[in-house]
């Protein structure tokens, strides 16, 4: 509480009203408006020489104006002076009245005193708890674990006043113990460069003592440590820079369990933040000890620090087994048909590439699509598990290198061989009944044209054996001519049971007839249903709100801008850029990527030639691949 007194204006009348009473308490006389405005306490004053009203605070200032006047000139006191007053007395009041008003003042004025103070503690609390939420809001929102513990450091420096700070993390020794890392550090009167060390976590340095104990300490000036204190400060970096440490604060980080994860240092508490102590002289003028009450609010800062670092390290270590997972997925996926090793990471990583061109480019109609880092790493996982779905594909048809399956070719081809052989024979039947009905002399002169049909025959059907094995072959573009396979599926012969058998079976013949690729319909939509699939396995993840569109995205990539695409059949802007990115990727890695059983590397040049003309006829985004032409986004590949 501040000193109030009692204070008179100078005016003989108040000399005779104020004389009985400065034998009960201290009365001081006044001069001037200059002493009025700051007089604290109990002012009296008469009408004849009114006071002005720019010398008078209102009622909430801590002044109590006892007007002395007769009844008659109550009507004289201007309103302003009237509504400030505290009371009016006559000058005949008996001398028991003006002390009782007196006390009743004085106890107002405390009263007013005990509310002003408690209203500007409240303030400072809340501004106080204003300024740790919105800390405690951009702690909670970095995730990167470097930048978070330099906010740390920098907002507790801040709102403490300090000029220097470093912060510990407890961590496990060698020995299954506990050792604290010096992590960070920052000294905004000396520009400084720190290294990581180690220190034992025990009650010899000051900061092991309060993340052994969890107790914060204030220490008023480290040089003069008292005697029975269990730790000591180690000068040497002061020594060595010509720095003064003096006041210091250190406060544990204490988790949502109540256990020390680490420990705020804080050094040299300023009086005013904006000078520099470049100087012993300068630390002892304008540093001094940490008040009790910013202990609770460092002590509210480590907490939430300690809340923030672990949640970091929570979110990291669920980015690194989520890493793991969509690895080990694509792995996975991949295992299933070894030729296609890598596509995975090579679709993402050139969907990556096109998307940051997207985000960067200025120029229509990409100028307002941005991609924040959530987003770009959305659109990595979605395409790394672009083909999640094909887990749920027949591993035959997945892996089908050729249009007819393995074993429907060797049955094919025991046919031909049977076939190459039943003609052999009928030729040896025909010589010999020959030989039995024309004689032996008219069989010689005959066997050099049997021997022709039949090396003609033979050699039809070695013919007809190599067109059907380049038939066996996908081609990447609809191509080739069928109808011989018509005229070898009119073949018939005889098998060892004597039945008739034709030569091509009509599923043969069908799926040898296959214009582009190794895939009958059938087999084609079984893969084509990956797509859904991958939308569905997907959709049971729990994806976290920055990542929900993964399943759609990954979903989609096989849409086609005129509704010709699968699962949905989805068209245009319905079909989300990322799935447009990815499907101009997907393509580009599938015609150009390495020899497969099914088919050969196409050359870049080529590869661009065939994705054109998709583009020309309406099915991918012609913006999207002139981008990632132009922008030969595609090197990415070459190592």
């Amino acid at each position: 509480m501040s000193q109030k007194g009692i204070y008179y204006l100078s005016r003989h009348e108040l000399e005779s009203f104020v004389e009985p009473l400065r034998e009960i308490y201290d009365i001081t006389e006044l001069d001037s408006e200059e002493q009025i405005s700051k007089a604290v306490g109990i002012i009296f004053a008469t009408t004849n020489r009114p006071i002005s009203t720019s010398s008078i605070p209102s009622k909430n200032s801590l002044q109590a104006i006892i007007f002395i006047v007769n009844s008659n000139e109550l009507s004289e006191l201007e309103e302003e002076l009237a509504n400030n007053a505290y009371s009016f007395l006559p000058p005949s009041a008996p001398i028991s009245i003006v002390k009782s008003q007196i006390e009743n003042a004085m106890q107002m004025l405390r009263l007013k005193e005990a509310a002003e103070h408690s209203r500007s503690t409240l303030e400072v609390q809340t501004t106080t708890m204003k300024e740790l939420n919105r800390i405690g809001m951009a702690l909670s929102h970095e995730r990167n674990i470097d930048k978070l513990l330099a906010m740390i450091v920098n907002k507790a420096m801040e709102i403490t006043q300090s000029d220097a700070a470093s912060l510990y993390l407890v961590e496990p020794d060698s020995s299954g113990g506990k050792q604290l890392r010096f992590k960070f550090s920052r000294n905004t009167s000396l520009p400084i460069t720190f290294s990581e060390f180690t220190i034992p976590m025990s009650y010899t340095s000051i900061a092991g003592f309060v993340a052994e104990t969890g107790i914060p300490l204030t220490i008023d000036d480290v040089y003069e440590l008292p005697p029975e204190a269990p730790y000591t400060f180690n000068k040497s970096f002061d020594e060595y820079t010509g720095y003064r440490t003096k006041s210091m604060m250190v406060v544990p980080l204490l988790n949502a369990f109540n256990y020390v994860t680490g420990v705020l240092q804080l050094l040299n508490h300023k009086t005013n933040p904006n000078v520099v102590l470049d100087s012993p002289e300068a630390t002892e003028k304008y540093v001094s000890s940490y008040p009790n009450d910013l202990v609770d609010v460092a002590s509210s800062l480590g907490s939430q620090a300690a809340v923030a670092m672990e949640n970091s390290q929570l979110y990291q270590d669920i980015r690194k087994l989520f890493e793991g997972f969509v690895n080990a997925s694509v792995t996975a996926i991949e295992q299933r048909d070894p030729t296609t090793s890598g596509h995975s990471f090579r679709v993402a990583d050139l969907t990556i590439g096109l998307a940051e061109l997207v985000d960067q480019t200025g120029e229509k109609p990409f100028a307002g699509v941005k991609f924040s880092r959530a987003q770009l790493t959305e659109i990595r996982y979605a395409s790394l598990l672009h083909d999640f779905g094909k887990v749920g594909v027949r591993e035959e048809v997945l892996v089908k290198a050729k249009k007819l399956y393995p074993l429907q070719f060797e049955l094919l081809k025991w046919r031909f061989d049977f076939y190459r052989q039943s003609i052999k024979l009928g030729y040896s039947e025909k010589k010999l009944a020959y030989l039995l009905e024309k004689g032996f002399d008219s069989y010689l002169n005959a066997l050099p044209e049997l021997d022709r049909e039949a090396e003609a025959a033979l050699a039809e059907a070695k013919h007809m054996w190599e067109f059907i094995v380049r038939s066996n072959e996908p081609t990447v573009l609809a191509e080739g001519s069928f109808e011989k396979l018509i005229e070898i599926a009119n073949i018939r012969f005889n098998t060892i049971d004597n039945e008739v058998m034709p030569l091509l079976l009509e599923k043969e013949q069908q799926t040898l007839s296959i214009p582009k690729g190794s895939l009958n319909e059938d087999e084609r939509k079984q893969i084509e249903q990956h797509a859904y699939h991958t939308y569905v396995f997907l959709k049971q993840i729990p994806w976290t709100e920055e990542w929900k569109d993964i399943p759609r995205i990954a979903g989609l990539h096989h849409e086609k801008l005129d509704g010709r695409g699968y699962p949905k059949g989805a068209k245009g802007s319905e079909i989300p850029i990322q799935s447009r990115m990815m499907s101009i990727a997907d393509i580009f890695d599938a015609l150009t990527a390495s020899d497969r059983p099914y088919k050969r590397a196409v050359p870049t040049e080529k590869a661009l030639d065939i994705i054109q003309t998709e583009v020309n006829a309406n099915q991918l985004d012609p913006d999207l691949f002139r981008l990632f032409v132009a922008s030969k986004v595609y090197q990415r590949l070459v190592k």
